[in-house]
């Protein structure tokens, strides 16, 4: 019989059909093109080495060397750094100017790599790039919200093929964050005690949704997981934001970033999928309430009618048994390259 579960932390309701629930293994698409294949270089590509657009740069790592990471401007932003702030609210009209960053962050110099295939100081290294630049653009007084995200695929949204992640800076907190930090106060107040902090003990007690944990992180696929492998990634200690995030603590989320990118990659055929770092407003980043974390999902089922009607997810899958599948994937049949 199929079920509502809702999730503790953010309340959010999701229908887990059981009835129709597909197995794990019935997720995997055949034919997909996987990373390593076509050329390492391409002259028509603006990310690959030779080809970059030197006045959009806005940093490389390392700065001295040949560069493994850049973080460029948009090519065509969505938000403008230059320009200035105006709020208008007059009746219907309630608008706030464009003002922001929209930048790309080249996750390597090889045009057909992923993550799957990288060693996992390549994307510790990515991470870092992500504090580091956070942490500059913050500064700017417009800024109220910082959020980073990869698309990875056609279906999620990726418009071209070199691996590459984004940084958006709003001058608002989108109502999505206001909503959810607005949630976990409530829970804070009403039982002192942090909502995901809480949430993370129970999962680790049960242990059916767990797919890895490190010395800094816990890899699960949540009770109410709203589609078939979705995974959140939680930090043990308790942070509002991923800015935070120690030394120690990047590279140790490298390694499990890296381990659940690969278990996708091979156990599902090297699904598109989206991850978002869900991180505290600018403002809040002491907020008691506020527990920064993760999120990792594959496009592999559709949003219809019903979702976008009630903000209800059907989930055709269930998270004990995408766990389950997760943790059985021999994530080193893969050779991983060293760091260059």
């Amino acid at each position: 019989m199929s079920e509502l579960r809702q999730n503790l932390a953010t309340k959010e309701c999701v229908i887990i059909a059981s009835e129709r629930a597909r197995r794990p293994h019935e997720f995997v698409e055949p034919g997909r093109l996987m990373c390593g294949e076509g050329p390492t270089w391409e002259a028509g590509c603006p990310f690959c080495p030779g080809n970059e657009e030197s006045e959009l740069e806005v940093m490389r790592s390392p700065a001295d060397a040949p560069w493994q990471v850049r973080v460029v401007g948009n090519r065509y932003p969505a938000l403008a750094e230059k320009a200035t702030l105006e709020r208008e609210y007059r009746g219907l009209v309630r608008r706030i100017s464009g003002v922001g960053y929209h930048e790309v962050i080249v996750e390597s110099p090889t045009h057909n790599t992923c993550a799957a295939l990288e060693a996992p100081e390549c994307l510790a290294r990515v991470l870092q790039v992500f504090i580091d630049r956070a942490w500059q653009v913050q500064l700017d007084s417009r800024i109220e919200y910082i959020q980073f995200f990869k698309n990875h695929g056609r279906q999620a949204g990726a418009s071209l093929r070199h691996p590459h992640a984004q940084m958006m800076a709003l001058p608002m907190v989108p109502s999505d964050v206001r909503v959810r930090a607005d949630t976990a106060r409530m829970h804070f107040d009403e039982v002192g005690v942090c909502a995901y902090c809480e949430m993370l003990e129970q999962e680790r007690a049960d242990g059916r949704r767990i797919v890895l944990e490190s010395e800094h992180f816990v890899a699960f696929s949540p009770y109410a997981a709203f589609s078939p492998f979705h995974l959140w990634i939680v930090p043990k200690a308790h942070a509002a934001t991923f800015l935070h995030a120690t030394p120690p603590e990047v590279a140790d989320l490298g390694k499990v970033m890296h381990t659940l990118l690969r278990k996708l990659y091979i156990g599902l055929n090297n699904p598109d999928f989206n991850y978002v770092i869900r991180s505290a407003p600018v403002r809040d980043l002491g907020a008691p309430y506020l527990h920064w974390y993760i999120t990792i999902v594959p496009r592999i089922s559709l949003t219809a009618g019903f979702e976008l009607g009630s903000g209800i997810y059907i989930n055709p899958s269930l998270p004990e048994e995408c766990a389950a599948f997760l943790r059985k994937v021999d994530d080193s049949v893969l050779s991983v390259g060293a760091e260059p």
